[in-house]
């Protein structure tokens, strides 16, 4: 197991450094001159010419990736173009905002839309079925903003049951500001999740050995959650697995509407202000917990079927 990790982390150098080439190439030859862009388009040549210099965008393009690189291992991106502050620092400060808000929600999302997909998949066929799907449609047919509209005007302004903006400082005033970002984040994800999970354990129940086990006399109930529902986890896995990256910048536009100080509105703010260093450390990190959210999965799978061997897939 250990030798199937040490290759999957050696695979992923390779893979980190084609990441970090396409994300240098992307912001420096194609994103325009950050020394422009910063000053605007009035600005002297003599001026745009000393901004470079203090950027270190004068230097040779080889060097400046052999900076990237460095940064990319080291994990210091240096300053904030804009606020001049350390970018780790940065990080450090809106991550614990931004995880208060994805983590409930994404695990609250993951046991109430595989709680609901069993419930349908057991009805599989029936009205209760076809009603479900069609609901869940709806709800993955409404774009975000209807959700944070709603909310937000509804639900908090019109009702008041929820504060329309803010963040707390005490475990308290957390939940209570955070209760109606992530009662939209639930919603945001639970039809196309459901629906998901629905088609994987009824495409279970269709294969032979749930025939068979039904043909031994097993109680239905014993077939469904011991058989079926065991051997739908890998998919389901693979799902919800592959999401963990989102939870970093998944919530980028309730962050937005609802004044939260977390890493999504601290990406929102670098893009509009043109901030490369910032934008390059984001795109670093969500590549790097790609890379081992894809290690973290066969864990996973192993852990759910003992069968599957680590060195064969490596």
């Amino acid at each position: 197991m250990w030798a199937y990790f040490l290759r999957r982390l050696l695979y992923a150098v390779p893979i980190l450094f084609g990441v970090s080439l396409v994300v240098f190439s992307l912001f420096h030859l194609v994103g325009g001159d950050p020394a422009t862009l910063l000053l605007g388009k009035h600005a002297t040549a003599e001026r745009v010419a000393m901004v470079r210099a203090e950027l270190g965008l004068d230097r040779p393009m080889y060097v400046q990736f052999g900076d990237y690189l460095r940064e990319v291992v080291t994990f210091d991106f240096g300053k904030s173009y804009t606020t001049r502050e350390d970018i780790r620092d940065k990080i450090s400060h809106g991550i614990w905002p931004t995880l208060w808000l994805s983590v409930p929600a994404f695990f609250l999302t993951a046991i109430l839309s595989l709680s609901i997909a069993l419930v349908v998949a057991y009805f599989r066929g029936t009205i209760i079925d076809r009603a479900a799907v069609i609901f869940f449609v709806l709800l993955m047919s409404l774009p975000s903003l209807a959700y944070i509209l709603f909310g937000q005007y509804i639900l908090a302004a019109y009702k008041g049951w929820f504060p329309i903006s803010g963040y707390g400082a005490s475990f308290q005033e957390k939940v209570y500001y955070l209760s109606l970002p992530v009662l939209i984040s639930i919603f945001l994800n639970l039809g196309s999740d459901i629906r998901f999970f629905r088609n994987s354990i009824i495409e279970e129940i269709n294969q032979d050995y749930v025939r068979t086990a039904r043909a031994k006399g097993l109680n239905e109930s014993l077939v469904y959650l011991k058989h079926v529902l065991k051997n739908s986890m890998i998919p389901v896995i693979t799902y919800v697995v592959i999401q963990i990256p989102y939870l970093v910048l998944g919530s980028l536009l309730l962050e937005s509407f609802f004044s939260i100080p977390g890493i999504g509105g601290m990406t929102v703010e670098a893009v509009n202000n043109s901030d490369f260093p910032v934008l390059k450390a984001m795109t670093t990190v969500i590549s790097v917990l790609y890379i081992l959210t894809t290690i973290l999965t066969d864990v996973f799978y192993r852990m759910v079927d003992p069968r599957m061997s680590f060195g064969k897939r490596g």
